[in-house]
């Protein structure tokens, strides 16, 4: 099936003269309330947009590169349809649709999970039926052909993966998700193009607009220089972070792999052709967009060149030029980072709630499998306490596995904290979920081991690194038990395909030559119609769905309520207290597999020592001993006032 590219959605792009400043509307005779928002929004946002642009750009630049992006805007907004016109409506009304306690997210390949893009469409009511409102589909846009990292090296934005569909297939299933309350989230590739990207093909050929669009350097000298504070991100297959290129005679910029040339955004030119990509597959029905590598994408050198303070401020620009546009779109920041630097990607100080709308909270995930492993939750406990409180209009997207290997990020000065050393812990860690640590359960794949650092990343399902592949018998109960950390966490949790069932290693991942060389591919196998639909041996399903019902109908999960992570009492308790009008939830998770207690102090100093204490996981009141409440093992319980 040939690939399908749109050819009329991006009617402007960024190279089109700039419209005067009178004219706000658009000259058809007749101006749509849709016309007269447009307006508004353009009034109330541009000199946010100038200003931001001023700070990356400097003032000489700042109003040339606006009015690009005002005309790029523009056109998207002349060109989006009117049922995502009412979409934008219907989001402005109700800003917190992503924060409620009855979303629920879901991650998946599009060919592991059915097949086509049609095919997604078919299985609408699996999701529906699970709860869910937000669906993330990995990279379905057209990747360079051979190794691609998983479809992240992109040859072009604009035309969709021929074995998945066309273009006209992504906005059927956009209208049929939609249609049945569910955000499609598609991955945007910020930092870095596939080499046979037009815009790379074109500097090879000799074009020098699109030779500024990379990082080409003619000998070593400033590669040198940069690779004196560059860490690696995949030493094993791809070392170092630049490539020379025999036909465009230089070394360029590639972090990732050789074949991902990653992009200056240091030219205002990159930004708007970014703006124009984005606000393209809006109008064909994405709602989110996962920025991808995001905390890469600006250059300074003697630094690690990631969370540079310009990568907020191109995002805020971003966010600021799809808000005017299409204002029902949310970014999401994939950035893996370390817990100081996390927050920025949602907005802090004068970019508080302007950046992105979600982000992920890698130290959650990271925590999760600490605690199963070492039994013991204080480490985890000091480490979330340090994760500022995010704006109240964003939301951290919580997660126990996701499609990616799992690194160890534990900063030393957590651990040092509770007395733990940190290399030490990490190689704990990476022992015990590899199954090389005696006692271990788990059944991990060690990934890009580093000699020079000692780091080892872990690939592997939730389920076969919970325990369930080596049959342990407290497997199930651990899967339920990282799924009720994220569900009462706050945020948007997010389940990855197949951790509803139990999902195991695919054995077989490195059969297609393709993979061969990327054990990520372990975690990664094909969705099960068959056990899907069949029984459900452990209880993992059932236990899941129920404790998906059960936030659904809690308003004290709802994002926009603080969450604060307590001292443990219990040093196996995770202690998180949920702060709403209706008065506190308290969340407590035994991490271990011995009994535990929630001791009595806890209930007294929350208020919720009453008559009316209900634990909403279970409907009924907590068994209490002495006035502390016994919690068995990998037991979570959500305590509230049920008399309020």
């Amino acid at each position: 099936m040939p690939s399908v590219r749109l050819e009329n959605t991006w009617s402007v792009g960024p190279g089109s003269a700039a419209p005067t400043k009178t004219s706000r509307l658009r000259h058809t005779g007749r101006v749509t309330r849709f016309d007269a928002d447009f307006a508004d929004r353009l009034d109330a946002w541009e000199p946010d947009l100038h200003a931001t642009l001023e700070r990356v750009y400097g003032a000489a630049a700042a109003q040339e590169v606006t009015d690009r992006l005002v005309a790029i805007a523009r056109a998207a907004h002349a060109a989006r349809p009117d049922d995502l016109r009412e979409l934008d409506e219907r989001r402005l009304r109700e800003p917190d649709w992503f924060q409620r306690p009855s979303m629920v997210g879901y991650a998946a390949y599009a060919d592991r999970f059915a097949g086509t893009l049609q095919d997604v469409g078919r299985r609408t009511s699996y999701l529906r039926d699970l709860g869910v409102g937000y669906l993330h589909l990995m990279p379905l846009l057209t990747p360079r052909p051979g190794p691609n990292d998983g479809g992240y090296a992109v040859m072009d934005y604009r035309s969709v993966r021929p074995d998945l569909g066309t273009l006209d297939d992504l906005r059927a299933l956009t209208t049929t998700l939609r249609g049945e309350g569910i955000s499609l989230c598609l991955d945007l590739v910020l930092n870095h193009v596939a080499r046979e990207h037009e815009w790379a093909a074109s500097a090879r050929a000799g074009d020098p607009d699109k030779r500024a669009y990379f990082h080409v350097h003619d000998d070593r000298e400033v590669p040198d220089a940069y690779e004196a504070t560059l860490p690696e991100v995949f030493p094993d297959f791809a070392p170092g972070n630049f490539t020379w290129d025999d036909e465009l005679a230089g070394w360029v910029w590639t972090t990732f792999n050789y074949y991902q040339w990653d992009v200056n955004w240091a030219n205002p030119a990159v930004l708007c052709e970014y703006a124009d990509i984005i606000l393209g597959l809006a109008n064909v029905g994405v709602e989110v967009f996962r920025l991808d590598a995001i905390a890469f994408i600006w250059k300074r050198m003697g630094t690690a060149c990631q969370n540079q303070p310009e990568v907020h401020e191109l995002t805020r620009a971003l966010r600021t030029v799809a808000r005017i546009a299409a204002p029902a779109v949310l970014f999401k920041a994939e950035a893996i980072v370390g817990p100081a630097e996390l927050p920025a990607y949602l907005g802090v100080g004068r970019h508080a709630g302007r950046v992105s709308d979600l982000a992920y909270h890698n130290g959650l995930m990271v925590q999760i499998w600490s605690m199963l492993a070492s039994g013991d939750v204080r480490l985890a406990s000091h480490a979330l306490q340090q994760v500022p409180q995010p704006p109240s209009t964003t939301a951290w997207a919580t997660y126990a596995r996701c499609h990616d290997d799992i690194g160890w990020a534990i900063s030393d000065e957590d651990a040092q904290a509770v007395g733990i050393d940190p290399f030490a812990h990490r190689r704990f860690l990476s022992d015990w979920y590899s199954g090389a640590h005696p006692g271990s359960w788990a059944r991990g794949l060690v990934f890009q081991q580093n000699e020079a650092t000692g780091d080892r990343r872990i690939s592997g399902t939730l389920a076969s690194l919970a325990g369930l592949e080596a049959g342990d018998p407290h497997a199930a109960a651990r899967i339920l038990w990282a799924h009720a950390v994220i569900l009462g966490f706050g945020g948007l949790p997010v389940i990855w395909m197949g951790d509803e069932l139990g999902l195991m290693n695919d054995q077989g991942w490195a059969d297609d030559p393709a993979h061969a060389g990327d054990n990520r591919w372990v975690h990664r196998p094909p969705m099960p119609w068959d056990a899907a639909a069949g029984e459900d041996p452990y209880g993992i399903t059932a236990g899941l769905r129920h404790l998906l019902e059960v936030r659904s109908g809690l308003p004290h999960l709802h994002a926009a309520s603080p969450t604060e992570i307590w001292d443990p009492r219990d040093p196996g308790v995770l202690l998180v207290v949920r702060r709403h009008p209706l008065g506190p939830l308290l969340a407590a998770s035994n991490a271990t597999g011995e009994e535990a207690w929630v001791d009595a102090d806890v209930l007294h100093w929350l208020g919720l020592h009453t008559d009316g204490l209900l634990d909403a996981i279970n409907g009924t009141a907590p068994d209490l001993h002495d006035g502390a409440v016994r919690l068995p093992p990998y037991a979570t319980v959500w305590l509230y006032d049920g008399s309020r």
